[in-house]
């Protein structure tokens, strides 16, 4: 698949429905999509920071907010959920995220394949033009995209 399909996965109400998973113990929320990119916003939040003495987010979720917002770019583009497996997500950091602050992920499905998404992302805390970090991955559909 080079373009991203009519979709008729909604990730607004897949975020309002909040079942029990990492990204929802994290409080990750729905900000804004397109047809093969998404949004989403990892709230600061004192029980997340790895180091006291600055009040820094730890790295794990942040990596969770840009494991999940790739995932949700992926299924924007193929059209609908599909059951899928991170199989690599290589995260670069840039510095670390301001204390006090969200942190905004964009991930964005740039090729899709029958069984292979390729993924691509930033995460910032408030201006996309300096960002904390960027990720580069692959997802595996369990059943293939289509």
């Amino acid at each position: 698949m080079s373009q991203a399909a009519p979709s008729t996965f909604d990730p607004l109400r897949f975020f309002e429905l909040r079942f029990a998973s990492h990204g929802t113990r994290l409080g990750i929320g729905y900000r804004d999509h397109g047809p093969d990119w998404a949004e989403l916003e990892l709230p600061y939040r004192e029980d997340m920071i790895g180091d006291p003495a600055s009040g820094v987010l730890a790295s794990g979720p942040i990596l969770a907010l840009m494991d999940m917002a790739t995932a949700v770019s992926v299924w924007l583009r193929a059209g609908a959920f599909v059951p899928q497996a991170t199989l690599d997500l290589r995260i670069d950091y840039l510095r670390p995220a301001t204390p006090g602050r969200a942190v905004i992920g964009r991930g964005e499905c740039y090729r899709l394949t029958r069984s292979i998404a390729f993924v691509r992302g930033q995460a910032h805390d408030g201006d996309p033009d300096d960002p904390i970090a960027h990720v580069a991955g692959t997802f595996m559909a369990t059943e293939g995209y289509r």
